[in-house]
């Protein structure tokens, strides 16, 4: 296992890599989820070695990537990763991302077209979520609090415990990623979902309420080449973990198909 840094579009990146990428081999890229690392797929990159070399991507600003060099959005990072890419030998890249990885999978495949064999989308973000009406009651008054209380405080540790106290866990851990979290999440991709060119399977758990399966479902409907797979009982993170032999069993299949 091979550590290296890349720079494309101004930003610097660390990519982990195992194994060797062969001419007509597949070689699989993997995105991660936001506050995470390429570290997090390690089980099932460990289960997955037979099909080829892997590329673990820390994307810029988690892990032992810097930030971007400005406020970034899904397309720059899936442009960043497409210049990368098309410095690689010769081989059918495939991306798996999870999460906000599939968000930037998303941009790749549709901004990209060609460029990637197929795609693996685990609990992928991209569409807005569809609440409850009790959902929706209390986001919005949990906003309109928030902005009401933020009148009456001034920047600095005033407002950053007010930050604390109403926004996500994401939100509060984003740190200096904070304005690229925001432009993300605000993004929606059914328009980019509709331009993805490439065989892609979809992989939620049941239990995820991050990105629940609904969330699959519509995906499946706006990509054309799409199959989605359901794992039971599983969670947002937990699908990379305890789900990772179903998950690896699912992505064997998939796998098996493109190298036909």
């Amino acid at each position: 296992m091979n550590s290296e840094y890349v720079t494309a579009a101004g930003a610097t990146f660390a990519v982990t890599e195992t194994g060797i990428a062969q001419a007509r081999g597949l070689h699989l890229i993997w995105g991660h989820g936001w506050g995470q690392s390429g570290a997090a797929f390690q089980p099932l990159v460990e289960i997955l070695k037979p099909f080829g070399a892997s590329s673990l991507i820390d994307f810029p600003g988690f892990g032992r990537s810097a930030p971007p060099p400005d406020t970034w959005g899904t397309a720059e990072y899936a442009d960043a990763v497409a210049d990368w890419l098309r410095t690689l030998p010769a081989a059918q890249l495939v991306w798996i991302g999870h999460s906000f990885g599939g968000r930037i999978g998303i941009q790749l495949a549709a901004r990209h077209h060609g460029l990637l064999a197929g795609m693996v989308l685990m609990a992928a973000a991209g569409l807005p979520r569809r609440r409850s009406l009790m959902e929706r009651i209390q986001k919005n008054a949990r906003v309109a609090t928030f902005k009401i209380a933020k009148r009456f405080v001034r920047e600095g540790q005033d407002l950053d415990r007010l930050r604390q106290r109403f926004g996500s866990a994401d939100y509060r851990q984003a740190g200096a990623m904070r304005s690229v979290f925001l432009r993300v999440i605000r993004e929606d991709l059914s328009a980019q979902a509709k331009q993805v060119d490439c065989p892609t399977l979809l992989i939620y758990g049941t239990h995820d309420t991050e990105t629940p399966p609904e969330i699959g479902e519509r995906l499946k409907r706006l990509i054309p080449r799409s199959e989605l797979a359901l794992l039971e009982g599983f969670t947002h993170l937990s699908i990379l973990t305890d789900g990772r032999h179903q998950a690896a069993m699912k992505i064997r299949r998939f796998l098996e198909q493109i190298q036909r």
